[in-house]
């Protein structure tokens, strides 16, 4: 087996490169001096700045580093004042619903009235949408007796004539949410077939 021999054992000296560069490194960045300078060289060997003494390291921190603060959630839109969120967030979202299944003459409004359910006399008003196309021969209403989108919701609708009935809406949801109102109103029109081709 032939001996090995590596490039210092052969006489072939490796060119270096410290000689051209670390004079010009080494004196910009770390002067001699007697006292302890601090530089932007990073090294391994760093002491954690809050366990050292900044007199005797100038790496040390001066003061204590304060946690970054957590930034804030914008509040959801759920949230708004009731009619707040209903005139500007759930007609705008549900009208853009309905016009994407195909109904182009939707009116949408937002109420304070009497339930319109026949044979019943109302003797109170309460928020509802109301909704109609055709020439308002197909209606609905969404009723919000406690003003809260959280709370009791209702539900009726009719084709030309007063509704005979009132149904109950979105009552097993724990957290009723804006895109929830809105698909879950569509999905109970379509049902009725009076969205897209039905």
């Amino acid at each position: 087996m032939a001996d090995e021999t590596n490039q210092n054992q052969a006489g072939d000296a490796i060119p270096s490169t410290v000689d051209k560069k670390a004079p010009t490194v080494s004196a910009a960045n770390a002067p001699s001096t007697s006292e302890p300078v601090a530089t932007d060289i990073p090294t391994a060997n760093t002491p954690n700045p809050k366990a050292a003494n900044p007199k005797t390291n100038p790496n040390a921190a001066t003061q204590e580093a304060k946690p970054a603060a957590k930034k804030e959630k914008p509040p959801a839109v759920e949230d708004k004042p009731f009619v707040e969120f209903m005139q500007q967030d759930y007609l705008p979202a549900l009208e853009k619903a309905i016009v994407k299944e195909g109904v182009k003459d939707i009116q949408l409004s937002f109420a304070k009235q009497k339930l319109p359910i026949a044979g019943f006399q109302s003797t109170e008003e309460y928020w509802q949408v109301i909704g109609s196309w055709q020439n308002g021969q197909r209606q609905f209403n969404l009723y919000f007796p406690d003003e809260d989108i959280q709370g009791k919701k209702g539900f009726s609708c009719n084709e030309g004539k007063k509704p005979s009935t009132l149904e109950s809406f979105l009552i097993d949801e724990r957290k009723v949410t804006l895109d929830m109102l809105v698909s879950r109103l569509v999905y109970r029109l379509n049902g009725q077939k009076w969205l897209g081709r039905n």
